[in-house]
C-alpha cells in the first residue's frame, strides 16, 4: 500500500511529493512524462511582487523552490526598493532548463519517493473515503492519500486562432477522462483559461532600441539556507520595450483572429495577466504597454516576450512582433498559444486542501483555479503537510491571514471562490507589513519544524539568529549613542545637526539613517542580515504594533468556531444571501463566515447570537 500518492509533476507536484516523502511516508509522484517535471511552460522567472514572499515562506516551512531558484537563477531583482517593506520582495530570471533539471535531481534521489511515468484516469473512492487511482492502462495503485497537481493537463485545448488541438503545453499529453471522473463523484469543475507569448532567437533581436533592465547588486535570496549566488557583474540582463501605434493597429484588423474574441474560448481568462488583444480591449485609452525581454536559459538562444500573449494566427503575431522596436528582423522560435483546461470549484476544499467531500483527496495548484508558479508551489507544501498530518495523527497546518500569504491565498479560495485565475497580489493581504520578505522565517519555521520538514541543524541555526536579533533589540533601546567624529559627520551628511543624542533606537528611526552605517560609526559587530531586519522593524515598530493589535482582534474571530450541522436555512433573521453562501461554504469559523461575499455584518451578529443561545 502506498502512503501518498501525488498525480501531476509540476511546481505543486514537487513540494507535495517532497514534503510527504521526506517524513517518511512511501510517495509516489505520477506524471505523464519525466522530463517535464518541474517545467517552465511560461514565463522563465520565479517570485515577483507577493510571489517572491511566498517562495521565501515556502523555503520557511522547508520547501524546495527557494534553494532551485537561487542555485539556477540568471538574474537577481528586488522590487519596490523604494516603497514601503510590506510590498518589498524578489524576483529571478531563471534558466529554465537548470531550474526543472536541478529539481528532478532532487526528486529522483529523495528517499521513500518514486517517480512513476503514467497517465491517471479515474480517482477511486469507497465509502466516502479516497482509495486510490486507475491509470490508461487498466491497472490500479491503491493509496492511503490521494494529491492531484495537475495544472493546466486537464482536459487541456491548446488555442491559435480557430486552430485547436487537444494537447498540454509544450506540445504535451493531455489527461481526457480524470476531470470527467472527478465529475462523477460529484466534484464541480469548471472552464479556465491562459496563454504564452511567442519565444524569439536571441541573436535576432537589436537590443539597441530596448531599455536595459539590470539586476540588483545585494546578497538578497529566497533561501535561508542560500550561501552564495551568481554575482552582479555574471548575471543575464533583461530589457524594456513598448509596443506602439503600429502595433496596435494590427491587433484591432485582426482582433476577430483571435480565439479569445471568435468564440473559439470557452474558459476564463486571467485578469492581471491578460493577452495583449485582451490589454487593448479593455485599455483602449493606453497609447503602448511595457513588454519585458527576458532570456530564457543559457542553453538556449531564445527571449520570452513577457506581457505579449496571443492565440493570434501565425501570420499576425509575424506581424505584431516586427511591429516592436528591436523586432524588426526577429525570428521567432516558438508562436504564442491560448491554452483552456479543466479546474475544480475551490469552495469545495477544507482549508487543509483536503476536499469536504471526500476524505483524504487533496488538491493543489492550478487544479485550484490559481495561476503562477509560486501559487502553485505554496498549496503543494501545505497540501502535502496535511496530508502527512493526517496520516500520522498531527494537527494540520492552517495559516492565518496575518502569518502568510500562503494564508491569505487559500482562505480566498476557500472561502470566496473563484472565477478566474487566481492571481497574488499584495493588495489582498489585509497584514502585509507583518508578512515581509525579510521575516518569513520568523513566522513559519516553527511549523516547518513541528511537520519535521526543518532539520534539527538547522532549527539550531534560526533559534541563535532569533537570540541574536533579540540581543540586538535590547541593546538598541536601552544602549546611548556615542557622539563621535564619524558619527557626527554621518549625521550632517545625511542633513541632520552635529550634535546626535538618544538611544541607537531613537537615532534609527530617523529617515536614511541605516543600522549598518550606524554599527560601522559606533565600532558595533552585527550581520548585515540582523541589521536589515532592525531597520525595518525599529523604523517601522509603531505601524507594526497596530498591525499586530488588529490581527489579534481577527483572531478572537477565529477562535469562535461555527458548528458543522448548522441549517442555515433555518436561522428567521439571517439574510437570504448569507443563507445561500453560508450553505456552500460551510465556514469552519465566525471569522471565516465574515470573509464570505454577501454575508454582511448583521448576518455575523445573529450567527454570533445563535452560538451564545445554543
Amino acid at each position: 500500500m502506498i502512503d501518498v500518492i501525488v498525480v501531476g509533476g509540476g511546481h505543486a507536484g514537487c513540494e507535495a511529493a517532497l514534503a510527504t516523502a521526506r517524513v517518511g511516508l512511501k510517495t509516489v509522484l505520477c506524471t505523464l512524462d519525466i522530463n517535464w517535471i518541474a517545467s517552465m511552460p511560461c514565463n522563465p522567472s520565479v517570485g515577483g511582487p507577493a510571489k517572491g514572499i511566498v517562495v521565501r515562506e515556502i523555503d520557511a516551512l522547508g520547501g524546495e523552490m527557494g534553494k532551485n531558484a537561487d542555485k539556477t537563477a540568471l538574474q537577481f531583482k528586488m522590487l519596490n526598493t523604494a516603497k514601503g517593506p510590506g510590498v518589498r520582495s524578489l524576483r529571478v530570471q531563471s534558466d529554465k532548463i537548470a531550474y526543472k533539471k536541478a529539481m528532478q535531481e532532487t526528486l529522483l534521489h529523495q528517499k521513500n519517493l518514486e517517480v512513476k511515468e503514467c497517465m491517471v484516469e479515474e480517482v477511486l473512492v469507497e465509502n466516502g473515503k479516497v482509495k486510490g487511482i486507475r491509470l490508461s492502462d487498466g491497472s490500479e495503485l491503491l493509496c492511503r492519500a490521494l494529491i492531484l497537481t495537475t495544472g493546466t493537463y486537464m482536459a487541456a485545448l491548446v488555442m491559435v486562432s480557430s486552430n485547436v488541438r487537444e494537447e498540454g503545453p509544450d506540445k504535451q499529453k493531455t489527461t481526457k477522462n480524470l476531470s470527467a471522473s472527478l465529475r462523477n463523484l460529484g466534484i464541480r469543475t469548471f472552464r479556465l483559461k491562459t496563454g504564452t507569448p511567442a519565444r524569439i532567437k536571441t541573436n535576432s533581436i537589436d537590443f539597441s532600441q530596448a531599455q536595459l533592465e539590470p539586476g540588483t547588486n545585494d546578497d538578497i535570496f529566497f533561501s535561508y539556507e542560500t550561501k552564495s549566488v551568481r554575482p552582479l557583474d555574471q548575471q543575464i540582463s533583461c530589457y524594456l520595450i513598448y509596443t506602439n501605434s503600429r502595433t496596435h493597429e494590427i491587433i484591432r484588423n485582426n482582433l476577430n483572429k483571435s480565439s479569445m474574441y471568435s468564440g473559439v474560448v470557452k474558459g476564463v481568462g486571467p485578469r492581471y495577466c491578460p493577452s495583449i488583444e485582451d490589454k487593448l480591449v479593455r485599455f483602449a485609452d493606453k497609447e503602448r504597454h511595457q513588454l519585458f525581454l527576458e532570456p530564457e536559459s543559457l542553453s538556449m538562444d531564445t527571449t520570452y516576450v513577457q506581457g505579449f500573449s496571443t492565440s493570434m494566427p501565425y501570420d499576425v503575431q509575424e506581424q505584431m512582433l516586427r511591429s516592436l522596436p528591436g523586432f524588426k528582423d526577429c525570428v521567432i522560435d516558438k508562436y504564442a498559444y491560448a491554452i483552456e483546461y479543466d479546474a475544480i470549484d475551490p469552495l469545495q476544499l477544507k482549508p487543509t486542501l483536503e476536499l469536504k467531500s471526500i476524505e483524504n483527496l487533496f488538491t493543489a495548484g492550478q487544479i485550484n483555479g490559481t495561476s503562477g508558479y509560486e501559487e502553485a508551489a505554496g498549496q503543494g507544501i501545505i497540501a502535502g503537510i496535511n496530508a502527512a498530518s493526517k496520516l500520522k495523527g498531527l494537527e494540520p497546518l492552517v495559516l492565518r491571514r496575518d502569518e502568510a500569504y500562503i494564508g491569505v491565498m487559500i482562505d480566498d479560495l476557500v472561502t470566496k471562490g473563484t472565477l478566474e485565475p487566481y492571481r497574488l497580489l499584495t493588495s489582498r493581504a489585509e497584514y502585509r507589513l507583518l508578512m515581509r520578505h525579510d521575516n518569513a522565517d520568523q513566522r513559519l519555521t516553527e511549523y516547518g519544524h513541528y511537520h519535521g520538514l526543518i532539520s534539527e541543524e538547522r532549527y539550531a541555526r534560526y533559534k541563535d539568529k532569533m537570540n541574536r536579533l533579540a540581543e540586538a533589540h535590547a541593546f538598541v533601546n536601552e544602549c546611548k549613542v556615542s557622539n563621535t567624529p564619524e558619527l557626527r559627520e554621518y549625521m550632517v551628511s545625511l542633513g541632520y545637526p552635529e550634535n546626535t543624542s538618544g538611544t541607537v533606537a531613537e537615532v534609527l528611526k530617523r529617515p536614511h539613517v541605516t543600522m549598518s552605517e550606524l554599527a560601522r560609526y559606533l565600532n558595533l559587530e552585527m550581520d548585515e542580515e540582523i541589521c536589515r531586519q532592525l531597520d525595518i522593524e525599529v523604523k517601522y515598530e509603531g505601524y507594526i504594533n497596530k498591525a499586530k493589535k488588529e490581527a489579534a482582534n481577527m483572531q478572537k474571530m477565529e477562535a469562535v468556531k461555527l458548528p458543522a450541522d448548522i441549517d442555515y436555512n433555518s436561522l428567521e433573521h439571517l439574510s437570504l444571501e448569507a443563507r445561500q453562501k453560508l450553505s456552500k461554504v460551510r465556514p469552519l469559523t465566525i471569522g471565516q463566515a465574515s470573509r464570505i461575499s454577501g454575508v454582511n455584518p448583521a448576518d455575523i451578529m445573529v450567527l454570533s447570537i445563535y452560538l451564545k443561545q445554543k
